[in-house]
């Protein structure tokens, strides 16, 4: 086997010639006796994200974020103020780097902050009516450029991934903890 061979596929299988299987080919090249079939999910599922992030250009003309616009929609569809402990739990964002997109947000004047009347050291976080209105008019922008990214995926195969991701979400989730 070369080193640019992708593994030997398994019953069922398709073909794939993607960076992972070709990482995975030169793994079997240097540990033959390891099981890799983790890479196959994990490695893929992570190299998605990688590039998923270089695609958001659209989000350019708000002055944007993906983590600072998914930020806006959290506080947009919760429809209530939250505190940045809430947020962090929400998006599994570090409580620094929720601190950092909140001041960006609050200069930009997309969020607000406010000190909880019954507990001064509680910061609450809101969407402001700018926050909400540039939201909004992304919202359909987001999409579509999402949407895109799927385009080569027929209905079914985009139903079963979602299905099959929404399965390791909730494992992973589970083991994280209560993400409320």
């Amino acid at each position: 086997m070369t080193d640019s061979a992708p593994p030997p596929a398994r019953p069922g299988a398709t073909s794939r010639n993607d960076a992972v299987a070709r990482a995975l080919a030169q793994w079997q090249a240097v540990a033959p006796e390891l099981d890799l079939a983790p890479i196959e999910v994990i490695g893929r599922v992570n190299r998605i994200a990688t590039l998923l992030a270089a695609t958001d250009q659209h989000l350019d003309g708000a002055g944007l974020t993906r983590a600072e616009f998914d930020l806006l929609g959290l506080l947009r569809r919760s429809g209530r103020e939250m505190s940045p402990t809430e947020i962090a739990r929400e998006t599994f964002a570090s409580g620094a780097a929720i601190t950092k997109r909140v001041k960006a947000l609050q200069e930009r004047g997309l969020v607000e902050r406010r000190v909880d009347d019954r507990d001064r050291r509680i910061v609450r976080i809101s969407l402001t009516d700018a926050g909400a209105r540039l939201h909004a008019d992304y919202l359909p922008v987001q999409l579509d450029a999402d949407r895109e990214l799927l385009t080569d995926l027929a209905p079914e195969d985009a139903a079963r991934l979602a299905d099959l991701l929404s399965a390791l979400l909730v494992q992973l989730e589970g083991r994280a903890g209560p993400t409320r």
